[in-house]
């Protein structure tokens, strides 16, 4: 199987972003897990997490995942971080259907607080049709710039 998005990618650009506006020893942080019964008879977990530091940074991020009877299942999950350095949101979904055919897509982006410049980035893959990829980097001004 592929893996369009590593688990580490999305906290770690949370924690470069972050790591000038968090101080340890006084974060907040909360998070909510709850499991469910949902209408298909499958189950649905939800779960919320945020994290505030005392200079105005935070990080926070939510999900749902479902299972069904069938075999199939599905995730959606949206994570935003701000910080001294910027700002990255991100979203994705991922979905497996009862005879196993598998579909994940994600985007995301970030902006530098230094320069004001954005990267856009899209990520879809399909276990039928493969991995597709694509990023648009935009100056403050909003012009199309290239991405380094």
């Amino acid at each position: 199987m592929i893996r369009v998005l590593s688990l580490s990618t999305l906290p770690m650009l949370a924690a470069v972003l972050l790591a000038p506006a968090l101080a340890p020893s006084e974060a907040a942080a909360a998070s909510r897990h709850v499991l469910r019964p949902n209408a298909a008879g499958g189950i649905t977990a939800t779960n919320m997490r945020a994290v505030r530091g005392p200079y105005g940074g935070y990080a926070a991020r939510a999900g749902a995942t479902s299972f069904q009877p069938d075999g199939s299942a599905s995730h959606h999950g949206r994570m935003s971080a701000v910080g001294a350095r910027g700002a990255v949101t991100s979203s994705g979904s991922a979905t497996r259907d009862a005879a196993g055919h598998v579909t994940q897509s994600r985007s995301t982006t970030a902006t530098s607080a230094l320069t004001g410049n954005t990267i856009q980035r899209s990520t879809s893959y399909s276990s039928d049709g493969g991995l597709t990829r694509s990023a648009t980097c935009y100056s403050a001004a909003g012009a199309v710039i290239p991405c380094r």
